[in-house]
Order: structure tokens, then sequence, then C-alpha cells
């Protein structure tokens, strides 16, 4: 079966950022004020909700993993405009910048998946929604470390590129759920 991982791609980013838009509506930009530690642990609280709905099979909240997933890019996509603009104490964006830094962020993690795509041959397809969600679990762990070590790393790579990869998994994760793989 061919799949097309670009349409993919972009129908579930139009969805993420169609919720990016609309909270910003609601809500400004307000999470201009972040700490980066902070954002970290808001797209970590995600992704345990999504374990563990995922191990106990039954939520009391009504909302399925999806909504978290779909959290998870937004957030991951605002880490990155944090990282590149620094925490501000006044939280007002135009926000047609806001959306602007927001496509600039979700592109350069596309760039990064389709380079990864490339050499990896898709084996995301081949891997089930629960390791998806493992591995941003690790990625955010990893950034807590670096987040600690302040920014500073031997060998590995940084924290935007563990952010970027965070928005690729989660993205690959509502590809498999909105087209059922």
């Amino acid at each position: 079966m061919a799949h097309n991982t670009d349409q993919q791609f972009e129908h579930v980013i139009k969805v993420c950022r169609e919720v990016f838009e609309k909270k910003m509506t609601d809500y400004g930009t307000a999470w201009r004020i972040l700490r980066p530690e902070s954002v970290t642990d808001q797209i970590f609280i995600k992704a345990q909700r999504i374990r563990s709905l995922q191990v106990k099979g039954i939520s009391k909240v009504d909302e399925g993993i999806r909504p978290e997933f779909i959290g998870i890019v937004n957030y991951a996509a605002m880490a990155l405009i944090q990282l590149d603009l620094g925490v501000s104490d006044n939280p007002v964006m135009p926000h047609d910048e806001a959306l602007d830094r927001y496509l600039k962020a979700i592109d350069e993690s596309k760039s990064l998946m389709e380079n990864k795509n490339h050499d990896y041959d898709e084996a995301w397809r081949s891997m089930r929604i629960s390791s998806l969600s493992d591995l941003i679990l690790m990625k955010l762990f990893r950034i807590k470390e670096i987040e600690d070590h302040k920014g500073k790393t031997i060998v590995s790579e940084g924290v935007e590129a563990n952010y970027m990869d965070i928005i690729n998994y989660a993205v690959f994760a509502l590809i498999k759920i909105d087209f059922s793989e």
C-alpha cells in the first residue's frame, strides 16, 4: 500500500494549527511567559496521560489520546518558539506573528522528518502508537536532563532537535489514529 506521508502530515498539522489558533483566540499568547522547563513539563503531563490511558485502557475524563497528541505537537512548537525568542514577562504577541513562528517551527520539524524518513525508510509506519508515546516520554526525559545541565551536552543533540522529534512522533501517532494504520 502506497502512503503519502506529505499529505498525511499536512492533514494532521492543519488540525493541530486550527486548535492552536482557536486556543490563541481564547487565551491569547499567555504561553509566552512559560520558562522552557515549564513547557517541557506541560508536554510531559500530556505524554504521561497518554501512557496512562494506554496502560489502563480506560479514561475517567471524556477525552481520548488524540487531543493529547495534538497538544504535544502544539506545546512542542511553542517550546521551539520560546527557545528562539526567550521567555517574556509580557505574554502579548500579535497573533499573526505567533502563527508565523508556529508554522516555522512545524516546517523545520517536517524538514527533519523528511530527511529521517528517507534514511529510515518510514520505519515509523511499522511502530505501535504506544511505542511512539514511549519515545516521546524518553525524549522528554532527555530534555529534562539537558535542561538540568543548563543546555550543555557532550555528544548528544540539543533540546531543539528533541522537540522536533517529539513533534514528528506525535504527528506519526496522529496519522496512525486519523488514517487507521
